[in-house]
């Protein structure tokens, strides 16, 4: 477990699957740029407590890169401690690891590992480091008005296995509520098919969003909303979230998440 957590030398356990990793990716750089594979992975995927970063374009990347380090990007919700890192890591990037790693996430092809239930129950779960596990038995509580992303194998979780994705229970009838939104506008915002592209998965520098954890998804609309994303690209985002509730973010996440299967 010490060697699956080394922020300095990131396990891979299947190195031929993706592009061989730049230094800043699998070894960082001390002290505080940490192996970009640790949080988002090797194939770049990410968690729920992350950023999905496989696919981005490389321009969108780097651009993301600059709103951390010049105190354009933050999180709206100050318990989200991980933020503050990727901002130390940000600000002390040079230029060179910077595209370097941009490139590298950008190679790689997009390939969903999220699996979305819709459910008025769910499995009850405890939250640790961000992350939703399931409690031992069946027991099981109301959904309400959530979503509760949680690994399918929380022990191969831990271990940190690129091949175990994460169930998304979301509630009854949401996938299609937000399919509204995103296609049509839903009458309160734009559709995101202007600029994502009509599969959601990208548009010239725009990121693709088909597919991507609900959680971040939520987080970023929320963060826009909220002002804390004042990046080159943000305003772009703010006439599209300005009028939209939580529970219309919810549903729009929720449908973003299920695409792309």
């Amino acid at each position: 477990m010490a060697q699956i957590r080394d922020y300095w030398n990131v396990g891979d356990w299947f190195p031929d699957e993706h592009p061989p990793m730049p230094n800043v990716v699998v070894h960082g750089r001390q002290p505080h740029v940490r192996g970009c594979a640790m949080c988002h992975m090797p194939n770049g995927k990410g968690r729920p407590e992350n950023a999905p970063l496989t696919a981005l374009p490389a321009g969108y990347f780097v651009q993301q890169l600059l709103d951390f380090k010049h105190g354009l990007r933050t999180s709206a919700d100050t318990r989200k401690a991980n933020t503050a890192l990727m901002i130390e890591a940000a600000t002390e990037m040079t230029d060179e690891e910077m595209r370097e790693s941009a490139a590298y996430f950008a190679s790689m092809k997009w390939t969903p590992w999220i699996t979305v239930r819709e459910a008025a129950t769910v499995p009850k779960t405890r939250l640790s480091g961000n992350v939703f596990f399931r409690l031992p038995g069946n027991v099981t509580e109301p959904i309400g008005n959530r979503i509760i992303e949680t690994p399918e194998d929380a022990d191969r979780f831990e271990l940190r296995d690129p091949h175990s994705g994460f169930i998304a229970y979301v509630p009854s009838g949401s996938v299609r509520k937000g399919g509204e939104f995103v296609r049509g506008g839903g009458g309160k915002t734009l559709p995101c098919t202007i600029c994502h592209g009509q599969d959601l998965e990208g548009l010239g520098p725009v990121p693709g969003i088909a597919g991507r954890s609900p959680s971040y998804i939520m987080r970023q609309l929320w963060d826009l909303q909220q002002g804390a994303r004042k990046g080159e690209w943000s305003p772009l985002m703010k006439p599209v979230v300005e009028k939209l509730t939580q529970d219309d973010m919810l549903t729009i996440a929720a449908y973003l998440a299920a695409q792309g299967r």
